[in-house]
């Protein structure tokens, strides 16, 4: 039986994953294997070969991708809700994902303590890339 410090029957650790409506799942899935060196853990197919559903992990890190073409970020969204993806070389993965159609917003530098900059992915989501400095 798992307990925490409050002393009920919860876990004692707890994760938060991202999921991401897109217009196109297999689009997405090619795009987050090119840009961030995603490996897919898990997908459900409604017809062959057709992603409906699918968990990602980058690092360990995990999210979720769903195709939906009516719920994806309105084109010129500022990003309400942000990915932060914190990776050994920011500046590397930055460049990959750009390569890979990402749309840069800020340019990778440093500030705050971080070297981390933003970019859009071709679905509208916004992903800081970065680390902590020191």
């Amino acid at each position: 039986m798992n307990s925490n410090s409050q002393g009920d029957n919860r876990p004692a650790t707890a994760a938060i994953a991202p999921w991401l409506a897109v217009p196109d799942g297999a689009a997405a899935l090619a795009f987050y294997t090119a840009a961030f060196g995603a490996d897919e853990l898990y997908r459900l197919e409604e017809e062959a070969g057709k992603p409906v559903i699918a968990e990602l992990s980058v690092g360990g890190a995990g999210f979720w991708i769903q195709e939906d073409p009516e719920a994806s970020p309105a084109e010129g969204d500022k990003g309400s809700v942000r990915m932060i993806l914190t990776v050994a070389d920011p500046d590397a993965v930055f460049g990959q994902a750009l390569a890979a159609g990402a749309t840069e917003i800020v340019p990778i530098g440093e500030g705050h303590g971080w070297r981390i900059g933003r970019l859009a992915d071709p679905f509208g989501y916004h992903w800081e890339i970065g680390r902590r400095l020191g």
